[in-house]
């Protein structure tokens, strides 16, 4: 007997309205798991595609485009790409993670919006200020930073993956400049940069009321001055991954961080009388792959934690890669190393989804394309918790 493989869309198919009754679950969330359960089901509706040359016919239904959906990811990730591939410097790349104590994460359930806002600005400053210092390196830079908040083992782990070109503009001296080989700026002196922009401007919202201690275990003030003293004492980790030395692998690795949810569907091996199993990497073995078996209810608990907040922008643009000055900051780079712009995104974007829906090899006789004859409505009632 045929047994289909099990999903994050399965999974919360099945379980959604239990959980749902149990858990004090937000309307946002809600939404998120309803898209999640609808996703590539009758519900959304969809097209019949019919072969050219054999006339069998395939139903395909509609995705939900949720950017939390495991299904919904591909197009958005190689469409962004495509995008991004103009955006890339003549230089050597640096992938920058900036990671905060666990010791935080409380308050960080109780100020979502916030504290990841925080934890954006504050490796920006960072960054910025550090990289145009002349004693580090003396160049005002620009990158783009990812906001993951996960583990290997679905766990609350947030964290900004900046990746950062290897070089910058010296205003006063009118010129480009390149980093030394595997080397932008200290490492440790960004580590205690970014820990003292953020909790110095954390404990500035939280005087003012921006940020609430209210209902968590340092709603008194005492306890909350003792985790900043002993915040401001520890090293925090800000680490410099694999670098890149061409377009070609920046471009490649974007894929593997830009549209990343909490857990893929490839990873789950199955969901049985409550349990899910899934694969995980152990980064303190030698990145074995390992499996975990976690409870149903965890597993979507675990999985709704990631759940960002309504419009919360993932990924942000700072310094000379900004929205506003990239276009014209790019264009003075690669004048000055004399780098020619390609416009091959624009033909492999076409090629990639022009005709999506008239483009299938039809999988009876592999002669013949699938064409849509016909499409199917959507259904007024949907299926997930209300």
């Amino acid at each position: 007997m045929f047994t289909a493989k099990a999903t994050v869309n399965s999974i919360f198919r099945e379980h959604a309205e239990e959980f749902c009754n149990k858990h004090n679950v937000s309307d946002h969330s809600k939404k998120v798991i309803r898209a999640i359960v609808n996703c590539r089901t009758v519900s959304l509706g969809g097209r019949i595609q019919k072969c050219d040359n054999c006339g069998d016919e395939i139903i395909l239904y509609n995705s939900c485009r949720n950017r939390h959906c495991p299904q919904c990811q591909f197009k958005k990730k190689e469409k962004w790409i495509a995008e991004r591939r103009n955006d890339i410097f003549p230089f050597q790349y640096f992938h920058v993670v900036f990671t905060i104590p666990e010791s935080l994460n409380p308050i960080i359930f109780r100020n979502k919006k916030q504290i990841y806002k925080l934890l954006f600005d504050s490796s920006k400053d960072a960054l910025l200020s550090i990289s145009e210092n002349k004693k580090y390196f003396g160049a005002r830079i620009g990158f783009f930073s990812i906001l993951h908040t996960w583990g290997q083992k679905l766990n609350f782990h947030p964290h900004i993956h900046a990746v950062v070109p290897g070089g910058g503009y010296v205003a006063g001296k009118e010129k480009w400049k390149r980093s030394p080989e595997n080397y932008l700026v200290p490492v440790k002196v960004l580590s205690k940069k970014f820990r003292y922009v953020f909790l110095n401007c954390l404990k500035g919202m939280i005087d003012t009321g921006e940020i609430s201690l209210d209902n968590t275990i340092y709603e008194d003030r005492t306890i909350f001055r003792n985790l900043l003293d002993t915040l401001f004492a520890k090293d925090w980790i800000v680490y410099v991954k694999e670098s890149f030395k061409n377009s070609d692998s920046v471009i490649d690795y974007l894929g593997k961080y830009s549209h990343r949810i909490a857990i893929s569907n490839y990873r789950i091996i199955s969901s049985f009388e409550g349990k899910v199993k899934f694969l995980y990497r152990d980064y303190s073995d030698c990145n074995k792959e390992k499996i975990l078996d976690m409870p149903v209810e965890r597993f979507m608990k675990n999985f709704l934690n990631h759940v960002v907040p309504k419009r919360f922008v993932r990924i942000r643009y700072y310094g000379i890669l900004s929205n506003s000055t990239k276009r014209k900051e790019l264009k003075k780079c690669r004048e000055y190393y004399s780098v020619k712009e390609s416009h091959d995104h624009e033909q492999i974007l076409g090629k990639k989804f022009q005709n999506s829906y008239d483009s299938i090899i039809c999988a009876k006789c592999r002669i013949g394309k699938m064409i849509m004859s016909d499409t199917i409505p959507a259904l007024n009632i949907r299926a997930g918790p209300a």
